[in-house]
């Protein structure tokens, strides 16, 4: 993977202009139920740069984690390990760990430093760069798949353990999360409970999963039942 740069304000292109993004504000992060942070963050703009290549995605799935009470979150019971303390600073950064010893995953970081909240992103709509987040996946450009899953989307937007601990509402961060583009409506969000955490008992079944019901960018299971 290339290396990750030092950003300045960020742009997409929209039908051959530019416009620029603005980043959220540090008071999203800091909010108390990282539940909430995790709804709100679907439309989002995750934003890169990697080698002077922009890329960005929009959020379309994302997990909620709610240390120490949470049985799921690594930070259960206020485990504080060389891992884990990235997960113990103020909420508004990067936390970014290596699942099985082969993807790199991506969360934000929420609540008042001390409370490891976090927030797993799963799912991006690719929006900026599409052609380099492709060739980073060995998939064709326009391929729905290119932003799906946790592992996914680290690859396409050229994320990795180096991010760990990155700011992402400063101009300076190689790393940025920006306001969306439109409105997200209630009836366009679904819930679930969590992939992937069944050894969590009682707590695996909390609804605290989710994703952009029209988005063909979600991973993993999407309306069950259906």
């Amino acid at each position: 993977m290339g290396k990750l740069q030092v950003s300045s304000n960020p742009f997409i292109e929209r039908d051959g202009s530019m416009v620029r993004l603005d980043l959220i504000h540090p008071s999203f992060y800091l909010g108390g139920d990282p539940v909430e942070i995790a709804r709100c963050l679907l439309g989002k703009i995750l934003y890169t740069r990697v080698d002077g290549r922009p890329t960005a995605g929009r959020i379309a799935e994302t997990e909620a984690y709610c240390g120490p009470e949470d049985r799921a979150s690594h930070a259960w019971g206020n485990r504080r390990t060389s891992r884990t303390q990235t997960m113990f600073m103020a909420g508004g950064h990067a936390y970014v760990y290596r699942c099985y010893g082969i993807h790199d995953l991506f969360n934000v970081v929420t609540g008042p430093e001390g409370i490891p909240h976090a927030v797993l992103i799963r799912a991006v709509e690719p929006l900026e760069g599409q052609a380099e987040m492709a060739s980073r996946r060995g998939l064709i450009e326009g391929h729905e798949g290119i932003g799906r899953g946790p592992g996914g989307l680290t690859r396409a937007l050229g994320i990795d353990r180096s991010a760990n601990g990155v700011c992402l509402h400063q101009l300076e961060s190689p790393v940025q999360l920006c306001e969306g583009l439109g409105h997200v409506e209630e009836s366009d969000i679904a819930a679930t409970p969590r992939i992937g955490v069944d050894y969590a008992g009682e707590w695996a079944l909390r609804p605290w999963r989710f994703y952009l019901v029209h988005s063909r960018s979600v991973s993993g299971r999407k309306r069950p039942g259906r």
